[in-house]
């Protein structure tokens, strides 16, 4: 008499689960390595995304830096310029008071002249 376990169709069962758990063991380690790698890239794309975008914030804060220091020497360049213009109203204002005060002293030496005794 056979026993139950020593069924062919039992064995034949059994040699089938064993393939199709070993199958489906195998199918779950190839998509979870499968997933694996598009994470592991998907990290590698992260990391070298938040490097660039740190030396971006770097270069934008040099960049902020160096157009103050620009603004700044043109400010500066403008001071000078209007600096220059208000002393070159000045000398054209003391020129014009000297032609003045020469003009008067003038007058008053003519004057001095012809009023005097020869």
């Amino acid at each position: 008499m056979l026993l139950y376990n020593d069924h062919p169709e039992l064995r034949d069962f059994k040699k089938r689960r064993r393939e199709a758990i070993t199958a489906a063991t195998c199918l779950t380690e190839a998509l979870v390595d499968h997933l694996n790698v598009g994470v592991a890239q998907a990290y590698m794309n992260q990391r070298k995304l938040d490097h660039e975008v740190k030396t971006l914030q770097v270069q934008a804060a040099q960049f902020a830096k160096q157009t103050g220091q620009w603004i700044g020497m043109v400010e500066n360049f403008n001071q000078a310029l209007k600096e220059i213009g208000d002393v070159e109203n000045w000398a054209r204002s003391i020129e014009l008071d000297m032609r003045t005060i020469a003009t008067a002293l003038e007058y008053v030496y003519k004057g001095q002249l012809q009023s005097a005794p020869s």
